[in-house]
């Protein structure tokens, strides 16, 4: 029997408590259900592929994904391994046969993986790994997001609007959005204390409460009924024909995500995509190959790093907890009342 390590399943109510840690491999992927359905267990400790290293994770972060793909919601790619979890920060172990050069044992890095961050043991390619600067706390360097922001084609100059302002992702877009001399930096949040915290604190120009407010009007308000030249959404459903009406002509909607749905609502008016040349765009940077990660990943090196080390950039943690606390950081981001990551730590 090979190694074995700890690492956060779900389990199957059909089974007793004694067997909970049963078939983990097996029901982790097969089967949903809500946050007190996670606990710790045993399983495999992973092998790493000839590009892999093996990490001993230090701290992992939370995502919206995560809470997808533990209700069976989240199209997990076919090379992520059962566990949860793709942002981590933790030292290199060991290697595969043909790793990049630049990485040695004992290295302290952090990065994104396919999944598999919810355990003692990561096995990742070394093409997605970053070195985690001295300064850099282990919490903090789990929750630097990789944002998709090369996705849109932003330029200086132009507007942009993030939804979801004080996600994680939405929080590193705004930063970088401002970096790269925005003309206007827009932010839709759930209460006034998110946007005061995107407007003060990372430097948006103004959002709008989707609470309380009508968003895509308030934006063409504001811009004298021009809109926006990108949006970046991960609502999906609910928003798309808002995202329609709030588009400048020639603007570009980027969909990461679709916490609302998939499938929309009978009267969508899709006529905005020929009116104004609308591009509309979708990804997930989870299942992307290891290549476009690698490009990735040197551009967060030359691009955004430099800026986390002079501390242009910020990295905002609302919460960091013990991994044994799983359940109840996961419930916390179900709450949705936080600005920015939560982190779990192992230790």
């Amino acid at each position: 029997m090979g190694e074995t390590m700890r690492a956060v399943g779900k389990y199957q109510r059909t089974l007793s408590r004694q067997n909970w840690t049963l078939g983990l491999h097996n029901y982790i992927k097969n089967t949903k259900g809500p946050a007190s359905a996670l606990f710790l267990s045993s399983i495999p400790k992973p092998k790493p592929k000839s590009t892999d290293a093996i990490v001993k994770v230090k701290a992992f972060g939370l995502n919206r994904m995560d809470l997808l793909q533990r209700e069976g919601m989240y199209p997990v790619p076919p090379q992520a391994p059962a566990t949860l979890g793709v942002e981590f920060s933790g030292t290199i172990e060991s290697f595969g046969g043909e790793p990049e050069r630049s990485f040695k044992v004992g290295d302290e890095v952090f990065g994104l993986a396919y999944g598999g961050a919810y355990a003692e043991f990561i096995a990742v390619s070394t093409h997605m790994l970053v070195h985690k600067p001295g300064h850099m706390s282990w919490e903090e360097a789990a929750g630097v997001p990789e944002a998709m922001y090369r996705i849109a084609e932003f330029t200086p100059g132009k507007t942009i609007l993030w939804h979801a302002g004080a996600s994680s992702v939405s929080i590193a877009g705004i930063q970088l959005s401002k970096a790269d001399s925005a003309a206007a930096i827009y932010v839709t949040a759930g209460s006034q204390e998110k946007i005061d915290f995107c407007v003060k604190e990372l430097g948006a120009t103004t959002g709008f409460n989707y609470n309380t407010q009508n968003w895509s009007k308030e934006i063409l308000n504001v811009t004298d009924g021009k809109g926006v030249d990108v949006i970046v959404d991960f609502i999906g459903q609910n928003y798309f024909q808002g995202n329609l009406d709030a588009a400048a002509r020639d603007g570009r909607i980027v969909n990461l995500a679709a916490m609302s749905g998939t499938k929309l609502p009978e009267g969508v008016d899709i006529g905005a995509f020929f009116r104004k040349r609308l591009r509309f765009e979708g990804s997930s940077l989870r299942s992307r190959d290891e290549e476009y990660q690698g490009r990735l990943r040197d551009l967060l090196v030359e691009h955004a790093m430099p800026k986390f080390e002079n501390g242009e950039f910020k990295i905002f943690v609302e919460k960091v907890l013990p991994w044994e606390k799983i359940v109840e950081a996961h419930e916390l981001m179900e709450s949705n009342t936080t600005k920015g990551k939560i982190i779990c730590t192992i230790g």
